[in-house]
């Protein structure tokens, strides 16, 4: 039976004002982004104190909209109403997720939201501070005081088996630490069999060729100029430095991404730009039409991290893509490149090697350095690890899983932004977008025709445009898993990532 007239109007009304009251919503969480892009690039040291204060007040102000007494009565009211015959499939599909989104978050306090907006603006200056001169001991007291918040919020949001899941679903929803780990476990045991065969090669690949001077201003135009080459656009983005790379959205038309320069590795500001302008092709893929509703907001963290992942090595360490950019390099760094091989620049950026420090990672072990976050602040959620005792299990891990122990914590706990912002549960994300973008471009290519033969050319429109429709058009309206079934038929594995990485091995080290 159809809706009464005056029914129909009610539900219309209210379906105006939750989209309406959404939009509202991403403006203000735009300018919170722009504060916190502002603190990352170019506010001086002294601004600290304030921008703490105003991060908390806004980041408040965002969630009492997102859990507003007359927003969430009417998506109460809506989520027990046949829609089907008044509101488009987006509109129910808007409407279903901001009914979840606003149901979460209700369970969260504003004081605490605020509290940890607060802890996280005033640890990031801590840490920059504390990494600066190796010391663990200056970040600790802010760090511990971030756990016990985030223990907080877990125990608000609710679980059923650990207090990690909380945290997990709010960067890939429905994802937990029980069908985490057996993907995890696998992954970890056939890279570090994979590890073990390529270090024992006679024929491994050195680098020297990365480690040449090469002068930070040109690095600049030469990173720019490849990521303006994969599409990324510089009329709705620009590129700024930063002590941790990064990408952010401020709103429809203004994508900011951040990198950082080392003078004496060529890899760090590269592929780091490489990785940013990837995630910086999702935001800027997706529906400027539909910003602050979900359908215009990307899935989840491990979605996003398949794009960065995907144009910095799926794309960006192939030997194809070399052969369109090496000329390049040698016209920015003739001092440096002439008369070298293409085929050793190849092999050098494609070296397997257990580090230190992850954004720097190769392909191979890179998702060793995600396992080893994994399990510390599981342990530390689950009260099975101190935050004191972090850096000696940080260490301790390294020296087990790849075989190598920091000398300073510089080099160790202290490498990485995360944790200090508050952003435990992120970290997987990075191994499940390795995963996805494995899994994508292996559906993407029947499409898209040769990769090799389009990245030879310089023809990077056809995946990018595949990922446009496949993965950035839908927004957030599919769940990760709903979209990865879509794009590729599958549901997520390891297999494909495992292939790529050994194909990539056996060409690389000739076995």
């Amino acid at each position: 039976m159809s809706p009464s007239r005056g029914a129909a109007n009610s539900t219309l009304g209210r379906i105006d004002f939750v989209l309406a009251h959404a939009r509202r919503t991403g403006t203000l969480h735009s300018v919170l982004a722009l504060l916190e892009w502002d603190q990352q690039t170019l506010m001086p040291s002294g601004g600290g104190v304030h921008r703490a204060a105003q991060i908390e007040m806004l980041a408040g102000q965002v969630h009492e909209m997102k859990t507003n007494h007359a927003y969430r009565e009417s998506l109460d009211a809506l989520s027990t109403e046949n829609l089907a015959e008044i509101a488009s499939h987006e509109e129910r599909a808007n409407i279903a997720v901001l009914g979840r989104e606003c149901q979460r978050l209700s369970r969260i306090p504003v004081s605490l939201v605020e509290q940890i907006a607060r802890c996280s603006s005033e640890s990031q200056q801590v840490w920059i501070e504390a990494r600066k001169s190796r010391d663990y001991s200056l970040l600790l007291p802010s760090l511990r005081q971030m756990f016990r918040l985030k223990k907080s919020q877990a125990d608000a949001l609710g679980y059923e088996s650990s207090p990690y899941d909380a945290l997990l679903d709010e960067y890939e929803p429905q994802m937990t630490t029980a069908e985490l780990e057996p993907v995890f476990g696998k992954l970890a045991t056939e890279l570090s069999k994979l590890v073990q065969k390529v270090c024992g090669a006679a024929n491994a690949p050195g680098d020297e060729i990365l480690r040449r001077k090469y002068p930070v201003e040109r690095q600049k135009k030469f990173a720019a100029w490849a990521a303006e080459e994969i599409g990324f656009d510089f009329s709705r983005g620009r590129i700024d430095t930063t002590h941790h790379p990064f990408c952010t959205e401020v709103g429809p038309g203004d994508c900011r991404i951040a990198t950082r320069y080392d003078e004496a590795f060529f890899p760090t500001a590269f592929f780091g730009t490489l990785h940013e302008a990837g995630h910086g092709l999702y935001e800027q893929g997706l529906r400027s039409d539909c910003y602050g509703l979900p359908s215009g907001t990307f899935c989840s963290l491990g979605i996003h991290e398949s794009q960065s992942r995907l144009w910095e090595n799926l794309v960006g360490r192939r030997s194809s893509f070399w052969r369109y950019c090496f000329p390049k390099a040698v016209e920015f760094f003739p001092e440096i490149l002439s008369g070298s091989d293409h085929d050793e620049f190849v092999r050098s950026v494609n070296r397997v090697q257990p580090s230190l420090i992850r954004v720097e990672a190769d392909e191979v072990t890179y998702n060793l350095h995600i396992l080893v976050r994994f399990r510390l602040e599981k342990s530390i959620m689950e009260g099975s690890l101190e935050v004191a005792d972090l850096p000696d299990a940080w260490n301790d891990q390294y020296e087990s899983l790849l075989g190598i122990r920091p000398l300073h914590d510089g080099d160790g706990v202290l490498q990485d932004i995360h944790w200090p912002a508050g952003l435990v549960g992120y970290f997987p994300t990075y191994s499940l977008g390795n995963i996805y973008a494995a899994q994508l471009v292996e559906a993407a290519q029947p499409e898209t025709g040769n990769l090799d033969e389009l990245n030879s050319s310089g023809d990077f429109r056809p995946l990018r445009e595949w990922m446009n429709r496949h993965v950035h058009h839908h927004g957030q309206v599919l769940r990760p898993s709903e979209l990865l079934k879509s794009a590729t038929g599958q549901s997520v594995s390891s297999g494909a990532l495992l292939g790529h990485l050994t194909n990539k091995c056996n060409e690389v080290y000739c076995l």
